[in-house]
């Protein structure tokens, strides 16, 4: 028998743009048709959850909004496709088509209260839709490029996009599946027989070993290689999602830090580029502070010498008297203060003690003289050092 003509897998894939480029330029013409080019009002950020059956999509989306702030409903794919017709295909472990899904999707996103932020759960999931993902999103950039620089440039902002990916193996997926499964029977099993409640969700897929690991390998060919896809062209997270609840969240909080220049507007960035970020200037803190304080016994010991003692004698005896608290406010008019670099080593002994420290300097006129005749008064102003030392207090009584 001869063997098959193959296409080669660039022509496939080409096949595959051509496709997503026809699907998208359709929906986009019928957004626009149906509310005016001017009304395409896209979110600020997108984040596509992804993930195996059973790594956690759903226990962990509530706690992602939280860390980036979003309030808005999630968008779960596997929700917003649930016809009749659609119910069918999702049992017998398949896909709905990409038509389908990225209609009911623009649809949603275009709601106000997805315009600051949401979080897409299990989208893309094909080739087709990886490939309308970046259609969209160079759309949206035309649009912020469009109306910069006008009144409407507030509902055109530059789009950010960010993928994570919380991974379990097939073993754990399958694992947790079927343990959902016989949670959900147990559930409505009571709702049944109590005649109260309401019934949850049963997943063919979650009662099956067989069709649950068809359902992670089709995760595995299909969603992982198109999510993967995107890892050069979005900011890609991959979380190891194998672990308890509380490891899993420190995972997500770790890849999830606040990045000036991925949420920016560009020009605002420009702006405040020059201001170090704090985690910057502490990388070697401890350091420098050392390298202050031996400057100080080095070169300046006698004021030095004078700044212990000060603290010694006149700070540490009220400092003492809020142990418990961890809060002391010390008043000073001390000639010793008036030497800007006393303040900065009284700071420093401060910190190398484990205390937290803040003075400021209060200017507080004072009457001195009066003039009979033509009643101007004449004061003179008394400068009070206000040093405010924070620590960790006694926890005795506490609660």
């Amino acid at each position: 028998m001869p063997d098959s003509p193959l296409i080669p897998a660039p022509a496939i894939l080409d096949l595959k743009i051509k496709d997503a480029m026809m699907i998208f330029d359709a929906l986009w013409q019928d957004l626009v048709d149906r509310h005016g080019a001017d009304h395409l009002r896209f979110p600020k950020e997108i984040i596509l959850l992804g993930g195996a059956p059973g790594s956690g999509k759903g226990t962990n989306t509530a706690f992602i909004a939280r860390t980036r702030g979003l309030t808005s409903q999630p968008v779960v794919m596997s929700s917003l496709l649930d016809t009749p017709a659609m119910r069918m295909v999702k049992d017998a472990g398949g896909m709905i088509g990409d038509r389908e899904v990225l209609t009911a999707l623009l649809d949603e996103l275009l709601k106000p209260e997805h315009r600051d932020g949401v979080i897409l759960d299990g989208f893309p999931r094909t080739k087709v839709q990886v490939e309308c993902l970046k259609l969209l999103y160079e759309k949206i950039n035309q649009q912020w490029r469009e109306h910069h620089g006008t009144p409407m440039a507030v509902y055109f902002r530059k789009p950010v996009v960010q993928i994570l990916v919380l991974f379990v193996d097939e073993k754990e997926s399958v694992t947790r599946q079927l343990k959902r499964g016989r949670e959900v029977m147990a559930h409505n099993d009571e709702v049944r027989r109590a005649g109260e409640g309401e019934l949850w969700e049963e997943r063919s897929t979650d009662f099956d070993e067989r069709l649950a690991n068809r359902r992670y390998r089709v995760f595995k060919e299909q969603t992982w290689d198109a999510l993967l896809s995107l890892k050069n062209v979005f900011h890609y997270h991959l979380i190891n999602a194998q672990g308890p609840l509380e490891e899993v969240e420190q995972n997500i909080l770790r890849e999830l830090e606040y990045q000036s220049t991925l949420e920016l507007d560009p020009r605002t960035y420009e702006r405040l580029r020059t201001l170090p970020v704090a985690s910057d200037i502490i990388v070697h803190a401890r350091q420098e502070l050392v390298k202050r304080l031996d400057g100080y016994e080095f070169n300046q010991p006698e004021l030095f010498g004078r700044v212990v003692g000060f603290i010694e004698t006149h700070m540490m005896p009220i400092i003492r008297c809020h142990a418990i608290s961890g809060h002391a406010n010390i008043n000073s008019e001390d000639a010793l203060l008036e030497e800007p670099e006393a303040v900065a080593m009284l700071i420093d002994v401060f910190s190398e003690r484990g205390y937290h420290a803040v003075v400021d300097i209060h200017r507080i006129e004072i009457p001195e003289r009066f003039n009979s005749i033509t009643g101007a008064i004449t004061c003179r102003v008394k400068k009070v050092y206000r040093t405010i030392v924070r620590f960790r207090g006694s926890e005795l009584r506490r609660g």
